[in-house]
């Protein structure tokens, strides 16, 4: 599989941003959205889809854009999720991302097949997060973003295993469930965090 490169960024008018979200799935938590400009001349080495990273690597990497790039980060959170629905909670969080910019886009680069109102042209690209530098900066900054987030949370609400499944459904994350009930962070949306609430 070929890495993503500045193909789609190059056909469009700049400054771009990419823009990708972290958390669509899990049952706690917000949902985080990044929104990056590169430099296209000092793009760091190595920027890959996020889900192709180990976690230190995009450590690093986080680190490489925040200082060589334009970032925003947006987030939803999980009142926004419940009332919206996970799509369009994650939406919303790239429209805050895009709007945390210090600069406005000519264009935004969106992964996916759809894209949120944000007041500039935008292309959804399906898989973009492995096709376009950009999009792929962004799931980056959002995975580690979110990552950390859920990890603070982990502290203030032991017991759930998130700050190893970040809020994903595992079997550590449903036995803390069992064992101490919902917390504020819960997705009551989610059909296993209702079946869950619900009881027997």
């Amino acid at each position: 599989m070929a890495s993503p490169d500045l193909e789609f960024e190059r056909g469009v008018a700049a400054p771009v941003a990419g823009l990708d979200e972290a958390g669509r799935g899990p049952w706690a938590g917000p949902v985080v959205a990044a929104a990056v400009i590169l430099d296209p001349g000092a793009v760091p080495a190595g920027i890959d889809d996020s889900k192709a990273l180990t976690a230190g690597r995009r450590e690093e990497l986080l680190e490489a854009i925040e200082t060589s790039a334009t970032v925003g980060v947006g987030t939803a959170g999980v009142a926004d999720i419940d009332r919206l629905n996970i799509l369009g909670a994650a939406m919303l969080a790239m429209a805050r991302a895009v709007e945390a910019l210090p600069v406005r886009p000519a264009h935004a680069l969106v992964d996916g097949d759809r894209t949120p109102a944000l007041g500039c042209p935008a292309t959804a690209i399906v898989r973009g997060d492995a096709r376009s530098l950009s999009i792929a900066a962004a799931s980056i900054v959002a995975k580690v973003t979110r990552d950390r987030l859920m990890a603070e949370l982990a502290r203030a609400h032991p017991g759930y295993g998130w700050e190893r499944n970040a809020g994903y459904g595992t079997a550590e994350h449903r036995a803390g469930l069992e064992r101490l009930g919902l917390t504020p962070h819960h997705r009551r949306s989610f059909r296993p965090v209702a079946a869950l609430a619900a009881g027997p």
